[in-house]
């Protein structure tokens, strides 16, 4: 059973990946998502994002509802689960990524390719950083995307291609006006593996349209994400929700917050008496 709050108005969403224990990133994004929800009288909605089933554990999972319940993140809708608002879990939800990829197929937006990563670096002439964008050069750009069945056509890897020089360009409700040039700042992406899982990219998307998500606050790391997931709301005829980037939260050394970070996780801030109610003053802004 589904308990839900559906009434056609602003909704956001907290999307949590259980891959380690939150920090103090997560929380002040995550009560962030939950102040613009509610200024707009909208609903809020709790996703686990656990598709990587060798990374994400059940531990993790327990413990991130503990960690947001704590830190005062409410959830409007969900999974009844004794009574209260459970997670929806992204693992549960296989039938909305395949009917995504089909409909991306059928438009002829996909590609099967057989590129590894590794072919991907080789292909790749131009010196780039450690840890950067990799232009995927095409090299399955033409092949043939005729299988003899859906089944089997969703056991090879599946690249979207993407427009080359068309510029990307959304309206941010915190940094304002972003642009990245397809084939410059990113190329041809990953949406479906070999695995038969969806990337991270289709997942969202795929996600926060049946959803009916409005907002999305999230991490401003994630901003070039955002223009690969704009061409997928085009290409699926959706309208895409708004966006909100929020700044990365860093250490003393100004590194980026990582679930490695113990001293500002959460579990560990409240071992040290931190309060709900100081979450957003912590910390770096």
């Amino acid at each position: 059973m589904t308990k839900t709050k559906r009434d056609g108005g602003n909704r956001g969403r907290i999307a949590p990946t259980p891959t380690g224990y939150m920090h103090l990133g997560h929380a002040r994004t995550f009560l962030m998502a939950q102040q613009r929800a509610r200024e707009k009288g909208g609903a809020l909605v709790l996703r686990v994002e656990d598709l990587d089933s060798a990374r994400c554990k059940p531990e993790f999972t327990e413990s991130l509802i503990e960690d947001l319940r704590w830190a005062g993140l409410e959830w409007d809708e969900g999974p009844d689960v004794g009574g209260a608002y459970g997670p929806y879990d992204q693992s549960q939800r296989a039938g909305v990524f395949i009917d995504a990829w089909g409909t991306l197929r059928k438009a002829g937006a996909l590609f099967p390719c057989e590129c590894s990563r590794k072919d991907v670096q080789a292909a790749v002439q131009a010196p780039h950083d450690e840890g950067s964008e990799l232009i995927y050069p095409g090299s399955c750009r033409d092949r043939s995307s005729a299988f003899e069945s859906e089944d089997e056509a969703r056991t090879v890897n599946w690249r979207f291609r993407v427009p080359d020089g068309e510029t990307i360009e959304f309206q941010d409700g915190r940094k304002g006006l972003q642009l990245f040039v397809a084939g410059v700042d990113f190329g041809d992406f990953l949406v479906w593996r070999k695995d038969g899982i969806p990337s991270y990219e289709l997942a969202v998307v795929a996600d926060d349209i049946a959803m009916g998500i409005t907002e999305v606050v999230r991490g401003e790391d994630l901003l070039l994400s955002t223009a690969r997931q704009l061409l997928l709301y085009r290409a699926l005829r959706e309208t895409p929700p708004t966006y909100f980037h929020c700044p990365l939260v860093r250490d003393e050394q100004g590194v980026r917050l990582a679930k490695r970070h113990q001293s500002l996780g959460l579990r560990e801030m409240r071992r040290q008496g931190v309060s709900p109610d100081e979450l957003l003053g912590s910390g770096d802004p």
